[in-house]
């Protein structure tokens, strides 16, 4: 069990050190994630999140910004440049509303988080116009940021709070193999996108066991 909530104190090498375990874990997941999208999309989603996170560590690495708000702005901002198709900006909007929902604050606290998340995820529906059950990332997003917000309002320490996010996620992720997709190009397969895992709910998950990752060693 980690320290009260609102013990821990997010610094800038927080966020960088998520974004860099986010990269390495997309990476080795990077076939995968690929083979999902062959499945129902167009076979490139680990091929692109590949690329467009090892940009975002690259441009951490030569920008170095100076808050938690500015290192996520970045990594969105990059993001949108660098992912094709729907991905980037879906990811790029996420990462850069929860950068502009931590503010100009040089740290943060897990409760700040959590709302950063949540905000995150508010960004992610009115871009792709998804709720939960239309088997896209937000079945893997939204349930991370309940439990997040969960874990924040009962006190629970950092690790344990976004382990139950990471948790949530992958659950989602999970949860996505039996639907029909409703969003995306694997809505035009209608009930052949049954049975299939989605892949942006799977590197969702990926990311978010990356932050809970990074916590565990915060």
């Amino acid at each position: 069990m980690g320290a009260e909530v609102g013990a821990e104190v997010l610094t800038p090498a927080f966020f960088g050190a998520w974004i860099e375990e986010a990269a390495r874990s997309v990476r080795a997941e990077r076939d995968e994630l690929t083979r999902l999208d062959a499945a129902i999309g167009d076979a490139d989603h680990g091929t692109n999140l590949d690329r467009g996170f090892t940009e975002a560590v690259r441009a951490l690495g030569e920008r170095c910004p100076a808050t938690p708000g500015a290192v996520l702005v970045l990594v969105g901002s990059t993001l949108i440049r660098k992912v094709g198709g729907a991905s980037g900006p879906l990811y790029g909007t996420a990462f850069r509303e929860a950068g502009k929902a931590l503010g100009d604050a040089p740290a943060v606290s897990a409760a700040d988080l959590a709302a950063a998340l949540t905000a995150g995820v508010a960004g992610v529906r009115r871009l792709g116009s998804a709720a939960e059950g239309d088997k896209t990332m937000v079945d893997a997003l939204a349930p991370a940021a309940g439990a997040l917000a969960e874990a924040v309002r009962e006190g629970r320490g950092l690790d344990d709070a976004l382990g139950a996010a990471s948790a949530a996620a992958a659950a989602g992720a999970a949860a996505t193999i039996p639907m029909p997709a409703r969003k995306g190009r694997a809505s035009y397969l209608g009930p052949r996108s049954v049975g299939h895992q989605d892949p942006g709910a799977t590197s969702a998950a990926l990311i978010l066991r990356a932050l809970h990752t990074v916590a565990a060693r915060w």
